[in-house]
Formats: C-alpha cells, sequence, structure tokens
C-alpha cells in the first residue's frame, strides 16, 4: 500500500500547491516513486509549478469521465523520471468529481507508487470533500498569522468528525519570518502548536527562492543552492517516518534570514 497523503488549508493562498510540488520532488530525489494529484479543479497551478503545463494531453476529467485510465493520463517529471502528476482541468467543476470517483482512481493508482500526494483546493466544500475521500494523512498548511491559523483549526475539527485521528494530521507551518516572531509581530511555533494542539512537522520560511521557482516552474527542492530545499527535504524524510529535530527546520530558517540580510545589503552598497 502506498502513503495517500492530502495537502490542504482552510484558507487559501498559504502555498499548498508549492507544499505539494516540493514535497513530492523531495520525495522523488529520495528514490521514491510519487504521483502528484491536483485536485483543485478549475483553477488547477500544480502543473505550472512543476512546469509541465505544455505536457498535458489528459485531465482527471477525462479519468472520471472514462475517456483515458488514471495510468494514461499521468504526464512524467521532466528531470525525476519516478515523479508523475495526474494533472486537474481549468474547465471543469468540482461538481463533476465525486468523493468515490477519488477514491477509485487512488485506489487505482496505488500499487504503482510509494506516495500519492493530493493537492486539495481551500474551504470546506466539495472540493475538500472530493480531495480528503480517499486519504490516509493530512497536511494542513497554515502561515503564522491569526486568520489563517483559525481557518485551519476549523478544518482540523472538520477532519476530526470525518474520522481522522490527531496522529494523521499534521501542520506545516509556511512562510514563517523570524524577524516578525522577535519583534512579537507574527505568531511563534509554540503559539500555534497551543492553538491548534497539533503536532508541527515542518517549518517553512518565508523565501525569495520559492517565488522565483514558482515562476519558472522548476520547484525550490530541485536547487542544490537554495537553502529552503533542506526544510523540504527534512519534510520528506519525517513522512517517511525518519526522526530529523524540527529545530533542524530552524537553522535553515535563521540561515535564509542572514542570508536576505547580506543580498539586501549588498543591493544597498551597490545603489
Amino acid at each position: 500500500m502506498g502513503n495517500v497523503i492530502v495537502v490542504t488549508s482552510g484558507k487559501g493562498g498559504v502555498g499548498k500547491t508549492t507544499i505539494t510540488a516540493n514535497l513530492g520532488c523531495a520525495l522523488a530525489k529520495l528514490g521514491e516513486k510519487v504521483c502528484l494529484l491536483d485536485a483543485d479543479i478549475g483553477l488547477k497551478n500544480l502543473d505550472i509549478v512543476l512546469g509541465l503545463e505544455n505536457r498535458i494531453v489528459y485531465t482527471l476529467i477525462d479519468v472520471v469521465n472514462g475517456k483515458v485510465s488514471p495510468q494514461e493520463a499521468l504526464v512524467r517529471h521532466k528531470v525525476l523520471k519516478n515523479l508523475y502528476l495526474l494533472p486537474a482541468s481549468q474547465i471543469a467543476t468540482k461538481e463533476m468529481v465525486s468523493p468515490n470517483d477519488m477514491k477509485s482512481i487512488v485506489k487505482e493508482l496505488i500499487p504503482n507508487f510509494d506516495y500519492i500526494i493530493i493537492d486539495s483546493p481551500a474551504g470546506i466544500e466539495r472540493g475538500f470533500r472530493n480531495a480528503v475521500a480517499p486519504a490516509e494523512r493530512i497536511l494542513v498548511v497554515t502561515t503564522p498569522e491569526v486568520p489563517a491559523i483559525s481557518d485551519a483549526d476549523r478544518v482540523i475539527g472538520l477532519l476530526e468528525n470525518f474520522g481522522f485521528s490527531d496522529e494523521n494530521i499534521h501542520v506545516v507551518i509556511n512562510r514563517f519570518k523570524p524577524h516578525m516572531v522577535r519583534k512579537g509581530e507574527m505568531l511563534t511555533t509554540d503559539d500555534i502548536k497551543h492553538t491548534l494542539s497539533l503536532e508541527i512537522i515542518a517549518v517553512i520560511p518565508d523565501s525569495e527562492d520559492i517565488i522565483v521557482a514558482s515562476n519558472t516552474g522548476v520547484p525550490v527542492s530541485l536547487n542544490g543552492n537554495s537553502r529552503i530545499s533542506k526544510n523540504f527535504e527534512n519534510l520528506a524524510k519525517r513522512i517517511r517516518g525518519e526522526k530529523i529535530p524540527l529545530e533542524e527546520d530552524f537553522a535553515t530558517v535563521s540561515k535564509s534570514f542572514l542570508d536576505s540580510l547580506r543580498d539586501f545589503f549588498s543591493k544597498f552598497k551597490r545603489g
């Protein structure tokens, strides 16, 4: 059996698709065979972040309609040959897919993959229910801001009502800014852990590298020069069951912040 993981959130714009793409790349780099499934029907961004938008022939909707099998709709990554994408359709709606459809598709794909990672739309409506239907584990992505944490808490409550245990729900803190935390202007990891009462499985710092990566279609996990790639590697290893202390994420956060300061003053001097 593969591990079926859904990446979700209560609030839009917190970076779910970035987390999905980079986690998939990091697991593939570790030798795992990974399928990324874009369940954000009607919006679809996962193919763009992966740089695969021009290679799509069939989509999730074609699979649901019986036009092709799930395997036939897969798009293989250009660099990581053990990473595949089942893309979403931009011209369809979430109502055209049911939770049972998602279960059937994942059931057919599971024997061929070590991990299936589903990129869920934000919110708690039909698209969210579709995405979590086949899930074994959940990654709830949030940023260290009160509205995002509040929405994440709501989603966690709903997931618990669906029957997921605390052991199967983990929190990923994205866009963490240590200088704001030190000033008391941003929630700390302890604040978030206390509010959500769940394990924090990864901390991803705010970084311009991620913005550049999204715009170029090359996930930051594939950039060996970016310190942030280490954070996604840590997340991937924890997903595999390895005991990587969360403090290792903070070491990268601190270095990333110092790098940003150096870049800023370097540009200032040149100006």
